[in-house]
């Protein structure tokens, strides 16, 4: 019974560390005991803070063994005291997503649309509390769809429509 390992590939390990503490502390999440491993697809290197919900999500996932559907997109920047901050460029973030396909997108409250768009449920959230009830939700409501795929998947295709709003956000600040 070893110290729990933390690897993080293309994340900051600091910042890992802070949001799995964050997570125990104001999202009910323990991860003390447990090794994470996080890890960027396509060898990317995630310097924004809007993909801290995304990872904390994933990772929520797979402690809780509840697979999250392909169909969800989720941004934002998670706080010390966990509340979900908004991020740069949110309504660009929002339509990306919702022209590639996403069903699901968990965003800051702050990054909310004024008007409901038809098609796609967006949730607001202000609390980390508030995304992991919500995450869940939608885990336990897509339950069966799930079962056909893996937890490495699905945590993979969330870390993708992650490291995708990533991106965008890199293009439009250039």
């Amino acid at each position: 019974h070893g110290q729990a390992r933390r690897v993080e590939l293309g994340l900051d390990q600091n910042r890992l560390n802070m949001l799995l503490a964050v997570m125990h502390r104001h999202g009910g999440v323990k991860t003390s005991g447990q090794d994470v491993y996080v890890n960027v697809v396509g060898g990317l290197k995630i310097t924004e803070t809007g993909s801290d919900l995304a990872v904390l999500l994933a990772c929520a996932s797979s402690l809780r063994s509840k697979a999250l559907p392909q169909q969800l997109a989720v941004f934002g920047e998670v706080g010390l005291s966990g509340e979900i901050r908004p991020v740069p460029n949110g309504q660009e973030r929002l339509k990306e997503a919702i022209k590639h396909g996403f069903k699901y997108i968990i965003v800051p409250r702050g990054n909310a649309p004024q008007k409901p768009i038809t098609g796609v449920k967006i949730i607001a959230v202000a609390r980390l509390h508030e995304a992991l009830t919500e995450a869940m939700a939608i885990a336990d409501e897509n339950e069966s769809e799930n079962q056909r795929l893996t937890f490495t998947q699905i945590q993979i295709k969330v870390k993708k429509a992650s490291i995708y709003i990533e991106i965008l956000s890199e293009r439009l600040h250039k």
